[in-house]
């Protein structure tokens, strides 16, 4: 139940974002929600109908490769997305394009990293982003913000260049947003040295899906006997590492430092 009201209170936020701060100022959004928005621009069409519309192929492509599981809240966020569109009033609170870019960008931003962390997406081109993040470590907002790049271009082509800039700086402060929520790209290597070396495998081993390194050492000081473990977790995981560390030894020495990339057998979509 918390995932769903997650995902519903991220999908409404971005509507609130679309209608109060990018529609009126004909600022637009990223991807399909920003062909969306161009058609409700320029046509009499509805910009909630026209992106679920839109989104159905890559729904059914999500479908396919990322799991039954992700289409089905990837469409809740979807519909309730349009609907929030079809519902909030086009009355801007900002009277300043460039204002109303920044704060816009920033609540779709939060909203769009609210449903990503509950393994979800709000359809669109963030489904490619995630099947491309689970083949790849790529920053997920970095990665929309270069796909999305197109919908600059067609703005400034439809509506105006005025605008086409203000896009380009909402989907920018967007895709920074989007990244401070959303951090399972970044990746973790925690050494933990303990006297208590075989338990302490045993309890990574029997509550993660990540490999293991084992090593010997010796205090420098005090010249005794240590085992040394090296792992490598997502920064989603540490969460329920550390619990297992201190239930293991509480006085384990723990290093813990943000991985750059990883290469070789590293499996990425585990939670």
């Amino acid at each position: 139940m918390y995932r769903l009201l997650v995902i519903i209170a991220g999908s409404v936020l971005i509507g609130f974002a679309y209608n109060c701060f990018l529609i009126p100022h004909k600022v637009l959004s990223s991807g399909i929600s920003g062909i969306a928005m161009i058609i409700g621009i320029l046509t009499p069409l509805s910009t909630g109908t026209m992106n679920f519309l839109l989104n159905l192929p890559l729904l059914i492509i999500g479908f396919m490769k990322l799991g039954r599981r992700f289409v089905l809240y990837t469409l809740l966020s979807v519909v309730v997305l349009s609907i929030a569109l079809y519902i909030i009033p086009l009355r801007p609170i900002s009277t300043d394009p460039i204002l109303s870019s920044v704060f816009g960008g920033v609540l779709t931003g939060i909203g769009v990293g609210m449903v990503f962390r509950q393994s979800a997406s709000t359809g669109g081109f963030d489904i490619i982003g995630m099947l491309l993040t689970h083949k790849r470590d790529f920053p997920l907002g970095g990665l929309l913000s270069a796909m999305n790049g197109i919908v600059v271009f067609v703005s400034g082509f439809f509506v105006n260049w005025d605008a086409a800039l203000y896009t380009m700086l909402s989907i920018f402060v967007t895709g920074k947003v989007v990244d401070a929520i959303y951090t399972r790209h970044i990746k973790l290597t925690l050494m933990i040295i303990t006297n208590k070396g075989e338990e302490m495998k045993q309890k990574l081993l029997g509550n993660l899906v990540r490999g293991v390194t084992l090593m010997d050492g010796e205090g420098a000081y005090s010249s005794q006997k240590r085992k040394i473990l090296m792992t490598v977790i997502s920064r989603y995981e540490l969460a329920n590492v550390k619990p297992l560390i201190q239930e293991v030894d509480p006085s384990a020495f723990v290093n813990i430092t943000e991985t750059v990339e990883v290469m070789g057998l590293f499996r990425r979509d585990a939670h």
